[in-house]
């Protein structure tokens, strides 16, 4: 069994497209957990309907991490609630290669509901991580990773603000191999685009990398980012 971990927080829109999308796969041995930071729509009612397990969350590095304390799985598969798409046969794949190669974390291709910018933006970003692979470990949005190793690296930071994933990545890297694994690409919504601006937020995100790369994780609110503020 492997364990798909969401953490939500008024996902009403978006939760129930990658629920059914998880559904459609030809694979039964999977569990998925909703660690939900309190939302005051129909989310929670939507994971019950498709039996998930609930958890309280927080934000996303804390919802992750509580989820992980509630998996049974040997697998964690770590995702946003708001990928509205997976390729057919996608968790096969992801979980041969991922074993066949012997990774301890990977991460696969996503790409964004948008424009042709959007598309160009994210594959270099895709193509960046897989040619680097071998030397640089990068996560954005989703992430798999062996529990063994979750738990010797003690999860996801809680101090960070933003990056979280890619700190993860990093440093379950530093124990284990990572790879970059070559599906078909998973489709996010663009919901931050539209409501904070697409030039502000891909700003935002080249000066969030600069500045892990200068001077390491996130951990202050100095880039003001919001979990789920779309209803607003």
């Amino acid at each position: 069994m492997f364990s798909i971990i969401i953490p939500t927080l008024n996902e009403e829109k978006y939760l129930a497209l990658l629920l059914e999308e998880i559904k459609k796969q030809k694979f039964n041995d999977y569990e998925v957990i909703v660690a939900d930071a309190g939302s005051e729509d129909k989310t929670i009612e939507i994971a019950k309907n498709y039996g998930c397990k609930i958890t309280f969350g927080g934000l996303p590095p804390q919802g992750r991490n509580r989820g992980a304390k509630e998996a049974k799985g040997n697998l964690f598969l770590f995702m946003d609630a708001d990928n509205i798409f997976l390729p057919e046969g996608f968790l096969d794949k992801l979980l041969k290669e991922f074993y066949q190669r012997n990774l301890g974390v990977a991460s696969f291709p996503i790409y964004p509901k948008g424009n042709g910018f959007d598309k160009f933006a994210y594959r270099i970003y895709n193509d960046w991580v897989n040619l680097t692979q071998k030397f640089l470990a990068y996560a954005f949005n989703s992430v798999l990773v062996k529990k063994e190793i979750f738990q010797e690296i003690g999860g996801f930071d809680e101090r960070i603000t933003i990056g979280e994933d890619y700190d993860f990545a990093k440093r379950a890297a530093k124990v284990s191999n990572f790879g970059f694994i070559k599906t078909e690409s998973v489709i996010t919504s663009i919901r931050r685009f539209e409501k904070d601006g697409r030039l502000k937020t891909y700003f935002k995100y080249l000066l969030v990398g600069l500045y892990m790369f200068l001077f390491g994780p996130v951990r202050s609110d100095i880039f003001k980012y919001r979990f789920n503020h779309y209803r607003k």
